[in-house]
């Protein structure tokens, strides 16, 4: 039987950050199976509407993983699924994609909040601003965020607001905490959006879970690295097989 890893992207920008990663491993590791499956468009801002609509969409005793927001969502529902969830992997995913009291390693309240103003008044610049943003860091960081922005779906702007919402109220750490399966998080070192120090945050949050840091890459790391991204997760999944 073979395995079956189900990746979810981002906000935003849709599939195309992880699909030259999903390839990658296809040709590394034939007896897995990878999937893409879209976020759900949801007008609710609730992260438990889109739990609720993943679990019933997704197939059970998969692997689940995914990208920034995509990588939040899959903690938590490996966490809500236990054993019906093989093992968790996430790419440049932050607990709290917000800073809080006891979370300062996040964007800070205010700029996140223009970001949602901008995104209300103005979408497609707000996308764009975006994708530059993830791309940050990165060596060819100007083509890498045009990519980004030709191939992001077009979305009703409230499904984009509602996707932010869920972004800025989401904490996942428990659900980190409380998965007891194999889990894999994968950082960014040059981030712009998701600082460094999480990875060693995450390893004082749960310490029998494999952090990995990769300097001089962006948010957007998936698609800027797909080849060494799907290597590590190759070499994760197997060494979990073994276990």
């Amino acid at each position: 039987m073979r395995d079956r890893l189900i990746l979810l992207p981002g906000w935003g920008l849709g599939s195309l950050p992880l699909e030259v990663l999903a390839e990658a491993l296809r040709g590394l590791d034939p007896a897995l199976k990878v999937e893409i499956e879209p976020l759900p468009e949801l007008l609710s801002g609730e992260p438990r509407d889109w739990l609720l609509e993943l679990d019933e969409r997704l197939p059970a005793d998969t692997w689940l993983g995914g990208w920034s927001l995509g990588g939040m969502l899959a903690s938590e529902l490996a966490a809500l699924r236990g054993e019906r969830c093989r093992g968790l992997l996430t790419l440049a995913s932050n607990p709290c994609f917000v800073a809080g009291r006891d979370w300062p390693f996040a964007m800070d309240e205010t700029t996140f909040d223009a970001f949602v103003a901008g995104c209300r008044e103005h979408p497609q610049a707000t996308l764009k601003r975006f994708a530059l943003l993830c791309t940050q860091g990165a060596d060819e960081a100007r083509s890498l965020a045009r990519q980004l922005q030709t191939a992001a779906p077009q979305q009703a702007p409230e499904v984009l607001l509602a996707g932010l919402e869920v972004l800025g109220s989401f904490d996942g750490r428990s659900a980190i905490q409380r998965f007891a399966g194999p889990q894999l998080h994968l950082l960014a070192g040059a981030d712009a959006l998701v600082p460094a120090e999480v990875a060693g945050e995450l390893l004082l949050l749960q310490p029998d879970i494999e952090v990995g840091l990769i300097e001089g890459v962006s948010h957007a790391f998936p698609l800027e690295r797909p080849h060494e991204v799907a290597a590590a997760i190759e070499a994760f999944i197997s060494e979990a097989r073994d276990d």
